[in-house]
């Protein structure tokens, strides 16, 4: 009896670490489904864009330079500035993550051959801010040789707080609900930088002239929400016509 046991205590074992090895594997190659939450991919023939400039208005002061306390062999090889308003050409407002909150149903993602990248170099993250689909795994880059602090701070996800040694060029996480995250290094204070997790594709971030693009968007009225970490939020109404183009300026002021 006590051998049938022990055999079927072996057996039970077998199957729990063969699960883990499927869970495992699975999580790092499956691609996304093909519904997240409420959203349904499907073909989108007579898409149109969203297109559009966000702009700061007011005077924007000079970045401001940050003290860098630590490795500064590594850290202070150039002068390094805050990254929380940045302006450009005409005003343009870069960093700004713009989505459309209520769109049900649309594109699918575009194929990856390799997982979204947040790279720690020169004691910055890079980009300053990141898009990654929901529930998908993203590579943190340490190209910097020495100790970083993987730490995410959200509403929705539990935080993450990773050491990651000079040795470890890369560490894996993945995020399961949509949200902008912070994410800062605890090994060097001045490190921030932000994780958009998008529940669909229709997610874009501005460039260094705060322009933007969103395309094949099904026809529609929806909801267009901007988001800046230091300057909040605004949200719009629009109007998608098949094949149309609509133009959609926004506006943060200093707060």
């Amino acid at each position: 009896m006590a051998s049938q046991t022990a055999v079927q205590c072996v057996a039970a074992t077998s199957r729990r670490i063969g699960l883990f090895v499927v869970s495992l594997l699975s999580g790092i190659t499956a691609p996304i489904s093909a519904q997240q939450g409420d959203y349904v991919t499907g073909d989108v023939s007579d898409g149109g864009a969203i297109v559009g400039q966000v702009t700061f208005t007011g005077t924007a002061s000079t970045p401001r330079r940050l003290a860098i306390t630590i490795d500064t062999v590594v850290c202070a090889r150039e002068p390094q500035f805050a990254e929380d308003l940045l302006v450009g050409g005409g005003g343009g407002l870069q960093n700004v993550v713009v989505w459309i909150s209520d769109i049900r149903e649309g594109k699918a993602w575009e194929p990856r051959h390799s997982p979204a990248a947040l790279a720690q170099n020169g004691c910055r993250f890079v980009p300053h801010v990141l898009i990654v689909p929901v529930g998908e795994q993203f590579e943190v880059w340490n190209n910097d040789g020495i100790l970083h602090n993987v730490h995410t701070r959200g509403t929705e996800n539990r935080p993450v707080n990773k050491a990651q040694p000079g040795f470890l060029r890369s560490v894996r996480i993945r995020l399961a609900h949509a949200e902008i995250v912070h994410v800062e290094c605890d090994a060097h204070n001045w490190m921030s930088g932000w994780i958009a997790v998008a529940a669909h594709p229709y997610y874009v971030i501005t460039d260094q002239d705060g322009n933007y693009r969103l395309d094949d968007v099904p026809p529609g009225t929806y909801t267009l929400q901007f988001w800046h970490e230091r300057l909040g939020t605004e949200t719009q109404q629009v109007t998608v016509t098949a094949g149309g183009e609509a133009q959609v300026q926004a506006r943060f002021a200093s707060r």
